[in-house]
C-alpha cells in the first residue's frame, strides 16, 4: 500500500533537511502489520461455523471481512442507525444531509495514523531526556568514546580497514546524534565548550575518511545556524540568550581556526558525488552563518584564507547548479561592507572574472529562478566592488562599460542589471573617464530608450513610484552632467537629447518630478501624523534621520535627482529654460520649488563630504550652490 497515494501528499524533497523526520514505514511493513493485526476471515478458520460467521459479521472489528463489504453495500442494516464515517457518536437523523459530521477517514487510514502516532509520540520522554543537561552529557560522552576508539583502532591497524570499520560506523552515528543540540543552544553549547569536545569535533575535519569530515561539516553548519533554538522552543529563553550561546560557540570555533580548516578541506570534496556536493553546500553555509554573526569576520575569511580564488573559480563553471549560485551569493556578501575585500577582489582579477560570467546573459535569459538569482548576485557583487575608485579603473580597463551598453541594447533580463551597474560605475569623480567612454559607445541612445519607456504598464495609479530602472537611469544622467567637461562633444550630445523631439525628454523629466512630488506628499503626511503623536521634546537625532530616510524612499531622492538634472539643462540651454518655465507655470510651480529641493539636497550631503576620500576641484556641495544661485536669478 502506497502511503503517498492514499493521502495524496507531495513527496518530500530529496535534499537533506536540517531537522530530519523519522523514517516512514515502508509499504511492506504496513502490509505485514495489517496482516498480523487483522481479524481472520471465515475462510481462514478451518472449523468455522455459521455461528462464527455471524459473530464476525456483527462484531465492531474494523478488519476487512466479507461481512463488512456487505455493510458498505447496504445489505446489512446492523449499523445503519449511525451516521456514516464509522467514528461518529451520533445517530443519522441528527445529520440532515450527512455532510458535517464524522471523521472523514476510512478505518485503514486511521490505522496508519495510529501507527505513526505510536512510532513517534510527540514529546516522548526519550527526546526530553536526550536534550536535558544529563542527556547532553551522555551524548558528548558517547561521541568522545567513539572518536577515541576509532582513533585507537586506526592507529593499531592502519592498513586493515576491517579492523576499524565498525568503530567508524559508531563514530558516524555519534556525530549525527549531536545534531539535535541545535534545538537547545543555551544548554548544549556551554556544555559542548566546557567538555572540550568542540576541539575533538573540529579535529575530525582532518579525518582520513571523507565521510566523517562531511558529518562534521553538517554538524557545524547546523550548530551555527542563526535560527538555533527556535525549533526547539526552549522555555524561558529569549533571543538574546540564544544569540549569546551562538556567539560563544562561534568564538570557540574561531580559536580553533575553523575558517582555515574548512577552506583547506574544500579541495578534498569531489562535487561529482552527491554527498560531497552537499558537503560543499554546508561549508558555504557555515561561512555565511559566521559572517552573519559578525560581519567583521568577512575580512579574515577573504584575506587569511584561499576562499576568494575558490569562489571566483567556482562561479565560472558553465553548468548551473545550487553550489554555483551559493558561491555567487557568498561572494556578494563578503564584498558588501569591506573596502579591503573589494581591493583583494580586484587584485585576484575578480572584475574580469565577473564580466565574463555576466556576459553569458547578454543574449539569453536565465533558465530558471535559481539562475536568475545567480545573475543578480553576480551583478550585485560588481556594484559593491565599484564603490572603490580602484575597481572603477579596472572595470574600465576590462571594457566593462562597453559590455554593459551592449547588454542594454539587447533588452534581455540582464538589461536592468546592466543599467544599475553603469549607475555605480559612472558615479563620483572616479567615474569621469567612464562617462566619456559611455557616450562614445553610443550609450545615450539606449539610455534614453529606457528613460522614455513606460514605468508601469499594469498599474494605473496617478502617481506610481519610480521603477528601479528609472531610478538608475536618473543616477546615470546625474553623473554625466557632473563629470562630462563643459563644451565637450560628449556633453553637447547629452544636452541635445533634451532639445530634440520638441523637448519631449524635458517634459518627461517634469512628469517624473510631478509623480515623485505626489508620492512625497503622502509620505510627509504620514510623518507629520507620527510627529503629532510623539513628544517633540524627546525627538532624537536617530528619529530625525529615520524620517529623512523615509522621505528619500518616499519620493525625495527621485525629486532631488530630477531637479539636479533640470537645473543643469536650463542653465546650459536658453531654449530649455524658456520651455521649462512655461511648463512649470502650467503646473502652478516655479523655480523656487526646484530651489527648495536642491537646498535640502545640499544641506544633507555636507556631512558625507567631510569624511569622503573622493576629492574634486569643485565639490558636489559647491556645484549645488552654483545651480541654486543661477535658478534664484531666473
Amino acid at each position: 500500500m502506497d502511503i503517498d497515494k492514499l493521502f495524496k501528499v507531495p513527496k518530500l524533497p530529496t535534499g537533506s533537511n536540517k531537522r530530519r523526520m523519522p523514517d516512514a514505514p515502508t509499504p511492506e511493513m504496513l502490509k505485514k502489520l495489517k496482516f498480523d493485526t487483522a481479524s481472520p476471515s471465515v475462510s481462514d478458520l478451518p472449523n468455522a461455523t455459521v455461528h462464527n460467521e455471524t459473530t464476525l459479521t456483527t462484531s465492531r472489528s474494523r478488519a476487512a471481512t466479507v461481512s463488512e463489504v456487505e455493510d458498505e453495500d447496504g445489505t446489512d442494516g446492523s449499523s445503519r442507525d449511525f451516521a456514516p464515517g464509522g467514528d461518529a457518536d451520533y445517530f443519522a437523523e441528527e445529520d440532515d444531509e450527512g455532510r458535517f459530521f464524522g471523521g472523514g477517514l476510512t478505518s485503514e487510514q486511521k490505522e496508519i495514523l495510529n501507527i505513526f502516532d505510536n512510532a513517534n509520540p510527540e514529546g516522548s520522554l526519550d527526546d526530553i531526556e536526550t536534550l536535558s543537561p544529563t542527556g547532553i552529557r551522555k551524548l558528548l560522552l558517547r561521541f568522545e568514546r567513539a572518536a577515541n576508539k576509532n582513533q585507537d583502532q586506526r592507529s593499531k591497524y592502519p592498513d586493515d580497514p576491517t579492523k576499524f570499520i565498525d568503530s567508524e560506523a559508531d563514530l558516524d552515528s555519534a556525530i549525527k546524534a549531536l545534531l539535535p543540540l541545535a534545538q537547545v543552544p543555551t544548554v548544549a553549547y556551554p556544555e559542548l565548550i566546557k567538555s572540550g569536545q568542540i576541539e575533538k569535533v573540529v579535529g575530525l575535519l582532518s579525518h582520513e575518511n571523507t565521510d566523517i569530515a562531511l558529518d562534521v561539516v553538517e554538524l557545524v553548519h547546523e550548530l551555527t545556524d542563526e535560527d538555533v533554538g527556535l525549533e526547539g522552543e526552549e522555555e524561558g529563553v529569549d533571543q538574546d540568550q540564544r544569540e549569546g550561546a551562538l556567539k560563544s560557540l562561534v568564538d570557540a570555533l574561531l580559536k580553533l581556526s575553523i575558517l582555515e580548516l574548512l577552506v583547506d578541506n574544500m579541495s578534498r570534496f569531489n562535487e561529482r558525488e552527491e554527498a560531497d556536493r552537499q558537503g560543499i553546500f554546508h561549508v558555504l553555509g557555515i561561512f555565511e552563518n559566521i559572517v552573519g554573526s559578525d560581519p567583521d569576520l568577512a575580512e579574515r575569511l577573504v584575506l587569511k584564507t584561499a576562499l576568494l580564488p575558490w569562489l571566483l573559480q567556482r562561479i565560472q563553471v558553465k553548468t548551473h547548479e545550487e553550489n554555483r549560485s551559493y558561491a555567487a551569493e557568498l561572494l556578494s556578501i563578503l564584498l558588501q561592507t569591506s573596502r579591503a575585500n573589494r581591493l583583494e577582489f580586484g587584485d585576484k582579477d575578480g572584475v574580469d572574472t565577473l564580466l565574463k560570467v555576466v556576459s553569458q546573459f547578454r543574449r539569453r535569459d536565465p533558465g530558471d529562478a535559481d539562475e536568475a538569482e545567480f545573475m543578480e548576485n553576480a551583478f550585485d557583487t560588481l556594484c559593491s566592488a565599484l564603490g572603490e575608485p580602484e575597481i572603477k579603473a579596472l572595470f574600465l580597463k576590462s571594457e566593462g562599460v562597453d559590455l554593459m551598453v551592449l547588454m542594454m541594447k539587447e533588452k534581455m533580463d540582464s538589461r536592468s542589471r546592466s543599467i544599475k551597474t553603469l549607475d555605480h560605475a559612472l558615479s563620483g569623480t572616479a567615474g569621469t573617464e567612464a562617462c566619456e567612454v559611455f557616450v562614445e559607445a553610443l550609450g545615450l541612445k539606449h539610455l534614453f530608450s529606457a528613460f522614455m519607456g513606460k514605468t508601469s504598464k499594469k498599474h494605473k495609479n496617478p502617481a506610481p513610484p519610480a521603477s528601479e530602472d528609472l531610478t538608475h537611469v536618473l543616477g546615470i544622467l546625474s553623473s554625466l552632467f557632473s563629470n562630462l567637461p563643459s563644451d565637450s562633444p560628449a556633453r553637447i550630445r547629452l544636452l541635445t537629447k533634451f532639445v530634440e523631439g520638441n523637448y519631449e525628454k524635458t517634459d518627461k523629466l517634469l512628469d517624473i518630478r510631478e509623480s515623485a512630488q505626489a508620492r512625497l506628499k503622502v509620505t510627509d503626511k504620514e510623518i507629520e501624523a507620527e510627529k503629532a503623536l510623539a513628544d517633540l521634546d524627546d525627538v532624537e537625532d536617530e528619529e530625525e534621520d529615520g524620517w529623512y530616510l523615509r522621505r528619500l524612499e518616499g519620493g525625495l531622492y527621485t525629486l532631488q535627482t530630477v531637479d539636479y538634472i533640470l537645473a543643469w539643462i536650463v542653465m546650459e540651454d536658453d531654449g530649455i529654460l524658456a520651455h521649462t518655465k512655461q511648463m512649470l507655470d502650467r503646473r502652478n510651480k516655479s523655480w523656487q520649488d526646484i530651489i527648495s529641493s536642491l537646498q535640502i539636497y545640499r544641506d544633507n550631503i555636507a556631512g558625507e563630504e567631510a569624511t569622503s576620500n573622493d576629492t574634486t576641484e569643485s565639490s558636489q556641495r559647491e556645484i549645488l550652490q552654483h545651480l541654486i544661485d543661477f535658478l534664484g536669478g531666473c
